[in-house]
C-alpha cells in the first residue's frame, strides 16, 4: 500500500509531536493540559465540524459522534491522554481505511486508463496538437505509433495493429485499415492511422466507460442499503446502552469513573467503519474487476443481481448467432460452385433482402446490369428474372412447387435458396448466421454457476431456431415473436423465475428493459445497449456472462465474510468491554484493526483467481 502525504497525515504527525512534547510536561499540570488540549483539537477539529454539519440535516447519530462522546467523556473523568490517544489511533485508522480505498480506485481507474487528453487534428497538411475537448464531429485526426485513439472513428487512410486489451480484454491486435471503425481507449500498434471522428470528447467510448465506472456506486445494492439502514439504528442504541451502562451500575453504588470509563471503551469499541467502508469497498472491487475483463456492469446492484440469476433468455441474431448472414455453402451437380454463384449474384442483384445482399456480396465481383432483365421479385418467395436471355428463377421450396419444379427437401442450419436455369433444377446454396464459438459451452459453462433455465426468444422461423437450439445445447426456444410477444413471454419466464435477458441492446431495447437484469451484446459504442441494460459485454463474449456471475459470487462472499468478522468481533469486544475485561487502548486498536482487515479482504476480489 503506498502512502501519501497530504493534510490528513501532517494533521496527525502534528498532533503526535503536541502529544510526545507533552509527556515530558507530565509534572506541570497546567502545561502539560494544554498540550494534550492543542493536540486533541488540532486531530479532531474536522470531526467536532463534520459532525456539527450532519446534526443540521438532522443526522445525529455516526461513528463521528462515537468518537466525540467517548473523548469528551474522558477529559470529563481526567482520563487526557486517553482521550487524545483514541482520537489520534482513530483519525490514524481513518487515514490508512481511505488509503487503501484511494489505492484501489486507483488501481481500478489505470485498468481502465483508456482517455487521451489531445487529438493530433489535422488540417490540410498540417498536424496540429489540441486539447480533446475543442475536436467535433467530423474532425480528421492522426493517431500515430503507440498512441491512444483519442475519438471514436472510421479509418480514412492507413493500416496498423491495434491494442484493444483495455477496452475488450482481448490480447490479440487487431488490425485495421481505410473503413473499419476504432474506438477511444485502442492503442495504436506499429502503423499511422488517419481517422475521421464519429464522436466528440463526451460522447466518446472510453468517456462514456469511465463514467459509468466511477459513478458505478450510484445504484446501490440492498445490502450496502442496510448497512446504511443499520448504522443509522444501530449508533443511536449503542449511545443508549452506553448510558444506561453508567447509570443503571452507579444507582446500585457502584463507581461512577470506573462505569464511565467502561461505557467509554463500549463506545469506540462499536464503531461501525468497517461496515461503513468496507461494504461499498467491496462492491466497487467488484465492479473493477469485472472492467478488467471486459464486463461493464453499472452499478454494484448489477452484481447482486447476477447472484440471484435463475434464468437467461437469449435473443438469437446478433446474440448467439453473430448476426451476419454469408453464404456457406454450394451444391450443384450441373455447373461450377463459381458459375453458380454468379447466376445467383445476378439474379440478387436488385433486391434488398439480407439474404440477398449477402450472395451479392458472396460473389465480388462487378455485375453488368445491361444482362438482367424483366426481373420480378416475389415476396416471401424469391426473384425470376433473364439473365442473358436466359430464365433465372432462384427462391424458396414455395416458388419452385408453383413453377412445377422438382426440388430436394434439404434439412440443414441456415436458409436454402434453389435455382434453375430455363426451367432446369441446378442446385441449391445455404446462407447462414454463424453460431459464435462462445456460444457452444455456454449452457454447461452456466449451470456449473448455477443457472439451470436457459430459452431462446426469436423471430425467425421454427426450423432456424430449433437447429440453433440444438447446436449450442439449449432445450427451451421460441420462434417467430414479435417484439411484443418477446416482452410477454419474458414476463411469463419472470413469473417464476429471477431473469436475465441477453440481447444486442437495440433491437431488444423493450426486452431487456423488462427483464430483472438486462445484458447487451456486443454494445460498446451503442448508446441504446448502454441506456437499457445493466450490464455490457466488451467483446461480444457470451462466454463473459460465466465470468460475470463468479466475480459476483466472489464479491457477494467477501462482503457477507466482511459484515459477519466485523459484526462478530465487536459483539465479542462490546461483551468483553461491559465486563471490564477491555481497555480504550484496546478497544481503538480492535477498532481500527478490524476496518484494516476488512478492507485488505475486500481488495482481494481484484487479484483472486476465478
Amino acid at each position: 500500500m503506498r502512502f501519501k502525504i497530504n493534510s490528513d497525515i501532517i494533521k496527525i504527525i502534528i498532533s503526535a509531536v503536541f502529544f510526545g512534547v507533552a509527556c515530558f510536561f507530565e509534572d506541570y499540570k497546567t502545561v502539560y493540559l494544554i498540550l494534550l488540549v492543542c493536540s486533541y483539537l488540532i486531530v479532531s477539529y474536522e470531526i467536532f465540524i463534520d459532525a456539527f454539519k450532519k446534526l443540521l440535516k438532522g443526522n445525529v447519530f455516526d461513528e463521528n459522534t462515537l468518537m466525540i462522546i467517548a473523548t469528551i467523556s474522558a477529559f470529563i473523568i481526567g482520563e487526557y491522554p486517553e482521550a487524545v490517544m483514541v482520537m489520534l489511533l482513530f483519525e490514524f485508522g481513518e487515514y490508512l481505511s481511505d488509503l487503501a480505498v484511494d489505492n484501489s480506485k486507483e488501481s481500478i481507474v489505470k485498468l481502465m486508463d483508456l482517455r487521451s487528453d489531445y487529438v493530433n487534428l489535422k488540417n490540410g497538411d498540417k498536424i496540429e496538437k489540441m486539447d480533446i475537448k475543442k475536436a467535433k464531429v467530423g474532425d480528421i485526426f492522426v493517431v500515430k505509433p503507440g498512441e491512444k485513439v483519442p475519438l471514436d472513428g472510421i479509418v480514412v487512410d492507413g493500416k496498423s495493429a491495434m491494442d484493444t486489451a483495455s477496452l475488450t480484454g482481448e490480447s490479440v491486435p487487431r488490425a485495421v485499415s481505410k473503413g473499419d471503425t476504432i474506438l477511444s481507449g485502442f492503442v495504436n500498434g506499429s502503423g499511422l492511422i488517419t481517422v475521421k471522428a464519429t464522436s466528440e470528447a463526451e460522447t466518446s467510448t472510453a468517456s462514456k466507460i469511465i463514467s459509468l465506472l466511477e459513478n458505478s456506486n450510484d445504484k446501490k445494492t440492498n445490502t450496502e442499503k442496510f448497512i446504511t439502514k443499520f448504522s443509522r439504528i444501530y449508533t443511536p442504541i449503542v449511545v443508549l446502552l452506553a448510558f444506561l451502562l453508567v447509570l443503571i451500575p452507579t444507582l446500585l453504588g457502584g463507581s461512577f469513573n470506573d462505569w464511565l470509563y467502561k461505557a467509554l471503551v463500549f463506545l469506540v469499541t462499536a464503531c461501525p467503519c468497517a461496515l461503513v467502508i468496507s461494504v461499498p469497498l467491496g462492491f466497487f472491487c467488484g465492479v473493477g474487476r469485472s472492467s478488467k475483463e471486459g464486463i461493464l456492469v453499472k452499478g454494484s446492484d448489477g452484481l447482486e443481481g447476477l447472484n440471484k440469476l435463475e434464468a437467461i433468455v437469449f435473443d438469437k441474431t446478433g446474440t448467439i448467432t453473430e448476426g451476419k448472414f454469408e453464404v456457406r455453402d454450394i451444391v450443384s451437380d450441373e455447373v461450377s460452385s463459381s458459375e453458380f454463384l454468379k447466376l445467383a449474384a445476378y439474379g440478387e442483384y436488385y433486391s434488398s433482402h439480407p439474404i440477398a445482399k449477402s450472395i451479392v456480396n458472396a460473389y465480388d465481383e462487378k455485375i453488368d446490369e445491361s444482362k438482367i432483365k424483366d426481373y420480378k421479385e416475389i415476396s416471401g418467395h424469391g426473384i425470376m428474372a433473364s439473365i442473358s436471355s436466359k430464365k433465372i428463377i432462384i427462391g424458396n421450396e414455395k416458388l419452385f412447387e408453383k413453377e412445377g419444379i422438382s426440388v430436394p427437401k434439404i434439412d440443414v442450419l441456415g436458409t436454402v435458396v434453389y435455382l434453375a436455369l430455363n426451367g432446369k433444377y441446378l442446385g441449391y446454396l445455404v446462407v447462414g448466421d454463424k453460431i459464435k464459438k462462445s456460444a457452444l459451452h455456454l449452457a454447461s459453462g452456466l449451470k456449473k454457476v448455477g443457472v439451470n433455465r436457459l430459452v431462446i426468444l426469436s423471430g425467425d422461423k421454427e426450423d432456424t431456431v430449433r437447429k440453433v437450439a440444438q447446436e449450442v445445447k439449449i432445450r427451451e426456444y421460441y420462434a417467430g415473436l414479435l417484439p411484443i410477444d418477446k416482452v410477454k413471454k419474458l414476463q411469463d419466464i419472470k413469473e417464476k423465475s429471477f431473469t436475465a435477458f441477453v440481447g444486442d441492446g437495440i433491437n431488444d431495447a423493450p426486452v431487456i428493459k423488462e427483464a430483472d437484469l438486462g445484458i447487451s451484446m456486443g454494445g460498446i459504442g451503442s448508446d441504446a445497449a448502454i441506456e437499457a441494460s445493466d450490464i455490457v459485454l466488451m467483446h461480444d463474449d457470451l462466454g463473459s456472462i460465466i465470468t460475470a456471475v463468479k466475480i459476483a459470487k466472489i464479491t457477494q462472499s467477501i462482503v457477507r465474510f466482511n459484515i459477519v468478522f466485523a459484526l462478530g468481533f465487536k459483539f465479542l469486544m462490546l461483551i468483553l468491554a461491559t465486563f471490564g475485561f477491555a481497555s480504550i487502548w484496546m478497544a481503538v486498536f480492535a477498532d481500527v484493526g478490524v476496518t484494516l482487515l476488512a478492507v485488505l479482504n475486500a481488495l482481494r476480489i481484484m487479484k483472486k483467481k476465478l
